[in-house]
């Protein structure tokens, strides 16, 4: 007896296959629910020996790489990865195509960046292929499964499109998913893989987010008084406490801000009083309205009226 030979039980109705053969004549047989059971090669007869010898013809060999039969045709509903208990500790993995398109297949594991291919073939029509066996008491420890579908076309028609699924298994939503595999017949955990896809109209999608967002109130710009009087006194009762820096820090903030204020609501010009003083602040002015492009001119003002201690700024 060699491993894939089919065997029934002498003492008992059930039949399997030879998965291992260990010393002292004992057998590992996978029984037709998946489960694998003990016995020794006294308990077992060949089935296509004994049928051999009823019938005159011996039966097909099933060779540990066989697939399952398919219980019918294929129905068109899709593509499935189904885990299939071989015992209570563990399962086998199958591509299962019920559908009436055949695929090229590719399924690996992923771990990361690497990845190492399990199966790459052709997938036909009502077929299913075992790629993998796995422990389920290391299900937290088994990377995500990769598996890409290339449709074959062997008439002109409209193409359809490559897709890939990328699973990870976790104990808590595993477990929901038992029922009988596709062609196979069998109580399974199984996956559906194929994605649904249209094409997407981008004007309604963007009129769609339009509509569910907010509509923002109209900014309205504050016009700032034709003059600005930016002696620190003015600005601040605190400013005796303050250093020269951060005094010089807050004029600025204010000219900056009724400056933009001026040019945002269309003001032709503003006047900036700053005072003569050591003349640090005029310059900084002056400096500041050197680098922007819709200012017209600026100038010291008339004499008589603020002393040259303020500078007017036509905007453009």
């Amino acid at each position: 007896m060699n491993i894939g030979d089919k065997v029934r039980l002498i003492r008992g109705t059930e039949e399997g296959i030879i998965r291992k053969v260990s010393s002292g004549g004992r057998i590992e047989i996978e029984i037709e629910d998946g489960f694998i059971i003990p016995a020794l090669k006294n308990e077992v007869v060949l089935v296509h020996a004994a049928e051999k010898n009823y019938f005159g013809e011996q039966a097909k060999k099933e060779s540990e790489a066989d697939i399952p039969q398919a219980i019918s045709g294929p129905k068109d509903q899709g593509l499935y990865l189904a885990f299939i208990p071989i015992n209570d500790q563990s399962l086998s993995l199958y591509l299962i195509n019920d559908s009436k398109k055949s695929y090229l297949t590719h399924a690996s594991e992923v771990y990361g960046d690497n990845h190492r291919t399990l199966m790459a073939g052709k997938l036909e029509p009502g077929e299913s292929k075992k790629f993998d066996d796995r422990l389920m008491k290391e299900m937290d420890e088994w990377p995500a499964f990769l598996l890409r579908f290339i449709p074959i076309q062997n008439t002109l028609e409209k193409a359809l499109p490559a897709f890939e699924r990328q699973l990870k298994m976790k104990p808590t939503q595993f477990f929901k998913h038992l029922s009988k595999a596709p062609l196979l017949g069998k109580s399974a955990y199984i996956f559906a893989l194929e994605q649904t896809t249209k094409e997407l109209d981008i004007r309604a999608l963007n009129q769609e987010l339009e509509s569910l967002q907010p509509k923002a109130a109209p900014v309205q710009t504050m016009r700032p008084p034709k003059s600005v009087d930016l002696h620190i006194e003015v600005l601040t009762p605190d400013y005796q406490g303050m250093s020269n820096s951060a005094m010089l820090k807050l004029q600025l903030e204010v000219f900056e801000k009724n400056l933009d204020q001026a040019i945002a609501s269309g003001m032709d010009e503003i006047t900036f009083i700053h005072g003569l003083g050591n003349g640090v602040l005029r310059k900084e002015i002056h400096r500041h309205l050197s680098q922007l492009g819709n200012i017209k001119y600026f100038q010291d003002t008339q004499k008589d009226q603020w002393g040259y201690g303020a500078t007017l700024v036509k905007i453009s």
